[in-house]
């Protein structure tokens, strides 16, 4: 490790750690623009310069490596010139926005020039002019105050994958935009903003509507997908102005997907907002909670339990529904579910759901296989982990399932899942970089999952797994264990509601079952709590209690409409596809009379004759807890223990298909989002803009 010395203080660093780096090791702030600790090394903005001992010039410190040896002043009188310098070259051009631009009051150029620039400027001609460019629906330009930094041509070109943005011209001609005009096409987008150190970039939706420091800041999870990501609410008064990522290397890095950052705006439209009765001209009229409940408890009064059904949804969090499940155990019902899209997994060990390799063991797998998953749709920040992965060491990607552009150059094996019996065979060409991995990996997705064989694929992809070493506790190559088989979800309430059991009990129907039943009138009433992707045209004949935030699908069909709270209007409990438990904190208010989602079973239960044992938020988290010892441990993977699972059995020859057919409108509040409707129709199917 080499010693080097900042200041006056000594400090041994990693080899191929740089100068920059070194000096944030010790606490010494180094002003940049260009470096970003995710992004490859530009060295093209020169505010990071400081005096290297011997050297007749200042050097870029993000771009030197440390050596041994070398002694580094950050603070000497020809290092402030050199910065003030650099400052007077960036403002030439640099438009006086500030009063008017988003950026303000969070900007590194305004930020940096305060502590490091000088206090006048000597240039007085004309300041150049650059067109603004368009970027699409979610990316609003002011190419008049970009400095070049070129983060959001690495950020797209590495991390997004969509190398789609370049700069063009020379000198004081340079200009950056896309290659040709059209929408910038990554699920990843919205993270130029933030990565961008001036106003160049902001936010289309947010732009002109708020300052920083009017907005009150509230740590939350991503509920759009199960990735789990960490994200900042920022609120004013009653209205959520827009969503942040937060750091969380372990999950997401830096980043945040486009469709959890925009589709806030959902959550202002076709809100639910008053308890609703259906009347007998079949109109939906508001009542009171007493009413709501009453017509709920007449209805279930005669009703034997076998006869009474309940579906979640994907963004439900865990303390409703371990409040449901109770309720449906007190009611005599064996029929609850948590699968929506009718996956036919989570009813054995824990290992044959999770992603054990987990979100940040990706960087160290030497290969990887995807089995009926598009990860780029389904989960962006795995995408991202696995295109970094790629970057780094090359490693092959193949898939067997429908091919998508993904980022990264894929071997498509086909569609046929016979290939996976071929593969477990031996028969297959893949084997010579199975037989070579050290560390391979694959990921079985819904697209798998969701098929009448999935729990034969579950099997089949498991016996894979044991016979090519995706699994081993320990090797001579290899000290540490690994477990390179995944299951990737899409909901964010589905691990979850695997741990806490909600799954058929004993003769319980699963989801299909239920809507079967339901067509044959041998189900009787069914409540859906935030179910909203499921054939409603099977519940006609059914008594029906939806419990959402939106009148959407499930609201449509609903006998009695309980008004719940969103993810953003709540503190909730969420595990994330690799079994992390995570929190989120409540933002804002629910609009009118909604209510959090576990008090309003926790009211129902007590109006039907069965009281549920809890009162309060850490009442239900200790039922929590007493329920599954893993809710105890936040923001930490336990690791699964691997045993075997799996259903032998015929696989059939049907093609895999896509689970997703849009990335941006997948739910009840990205349904309602107009910013996501501008997407579909600009982004996902092409149309032109401008």
């Amino acid at each position: 490790m080499p010693k080097l010395t900042i200041d006056d203080k000594e400090i041994d660093v990693p080899e191929g750690m740089t100068v920059l780096q070194a000096a944030e090791m010790l606490g010494i702030e180094i002003p940049v623009f260009c470096y970003h600790p995710k992004l490859s090394i530009a060295g093209n903005c020169r505010m990071c310069l400081v005096d290297m001992e011997h050297s007749p010039k200042p050097i870029a410190s993000c771009a030197m490596p440390a050596s041994e040896g070398m002694v580094i002043r950050t603070q000497t009188p020809m290092v402030k010139k050199a910065r003030q310098g650099v400052l007077e070259f960036l403002l030439i051009n640099h438009p006086l926005d500030c009063p008017i631009c988003d950026q303000g009051g969070e900007c590194d150029l305004q930020d940096i020039s305060v502590a490091y620039g000088g206090d006048s400027s000597r240039y007085a001609l004309n300041k150049r002019a650059v067109p603004d460019k368009e970027f699409g629906p979610l990316i609003e330009t002011a190419m008049n105050r970009c400095i070049q930094c070129t983060r959001c041509i690495r950020f797209a070109t590495e991390v997004a994958g969509v190398p789609e943005l370049g700069a063009t011209g020379r000198g004081e001609d340079m200009e950056i935009g896309t290659y040709i005009q059209k929408a910038i096409t990554s699920e990843l987008s919205g993270n130029m903003i933030d990565i961008c150190p001036v106003g160049a970039l902001t936010s289309k939706p947010y732009n002109y509507r708020g300052r920083s420091w009017e907005l009150s800041h509230t740590p939350s999870i991503d509920v759009f997908d199960a990735v789990g990501s960490a994200i900042r609410l920022d609120t004013r008064g009653r209205e959520v102005m827009r969503v942040l990522p937060r750091q969380n290397d372990e999950v997401n890095e830096d980043w945040i997907s486009d469709k959890v950052r925009f589709s806030y705006d959902g959550l202002k439209y076709q809100r639910l907002d008053h308890p609703y009765v259906r009347q007998k001209d079949g109109r939906l009229a508001p009542v009171s909670w007493d009413k709501a409940f009453e017509a709920i408890a007449e209805q279930l009064r005669d009703i034997p339990g076998n006869q009474i059904a309940a579906i979640v949804g994907d963004m439900v969090d865990a303390e409703a529904m371990v409040a449901l499940k109770d309720l449906m155990v007190a009611l005599g019902s064996p029929h609850i579910d948590c699968r929506q899209d009718g996956a036919k997994n989570g009813s054995e060990p824990r290992c044959s759901y999770l992603f054990n390799t987990t979100i940040a063991g990706i960087e160290r797998a030497d290969f990887c296989l995807l089995i009926g998953t598009n990860p780029r749709w389904e989960a962006p920040l795995i995408n991202a982990r696995i295109r970094k992965n790629y970057l780094y060491s090359g490693f092959p990607v193949a898939l067997v399932g429908p091919s998508h552009d993904l980022g990264y150059p894929v071997d498509s094996l086909g569609s046929d899942p016979l290939i996976l019996e071929e593969i477990l065979r031996g028969h297959h060409p893949i084997i010579s970089l199975l037989k070579t991995a050290k560390r391979p990996m694959m990921i079985v997705g819904p697209g798998a999952l969701r098929r009448e064989d999935g729990a034969t694929l579950l099997c089949l992809a498991r016996q894979v797994a044991d016979k090519y070493g995706f699994i081993h506790q320990r090797k001579t190559t290899i000290p540490d264990p690994w477990n390179g088989f995944n299951v990737l979800h899409t909901a964010a309430s589905r691990v979850g509601g695997f741990d806490l059991g909600l799954l058929p009990g004993p003769k319980g129907y699963d989801v299909k079952g239920m809507l079967d039943a339901a067509a044959a009138k041998k189900l009787k009433a069914i409540y859906l709590l935030g179910a909203d992707e499921i054939d409603m045209a099977s519940l006609k004949s059914t008594f029906v209690i939806y419990q959402g935030h939106h009148g959407d699908r499930g609201a449509s069909v609903a006998d009695v409409v309980l008004p719940g709270a969103a993810y953003t209007e709540k503190s909730g409990t969420y595990v994330n596809t690799e079994g992390r438990v995570q929190r989120s904190l409540k933002a804002v208010s629910p609009p009118g009379d909604a209510k959090e989602d576990w008090k309003i079973i926790r009211a129902l239960s007590e109006k039907l004759g069965h009281t549920l044992p809890y009162n309060t938020l850490e009442e239900v988290r200790a039922r929590l807890v007493e329920a599954n010892s893993l809710f105890e441990e936040l923001d930490t993977v336990q690791r699964a223990p691997w045993l075997p699972f799996g259903q032998e059995g015929k696989i059939s020859s049907e093609s895999f298909t896509a689970a997703l057919e849009s990335f941006y409108m997948t739910d009840s509040i990205s349904r309602h989002s107009i910013t996501m409707a501008k997407c579909e129709r600009e982004i996902a199917q092409g149309a032109p803009h401008g």
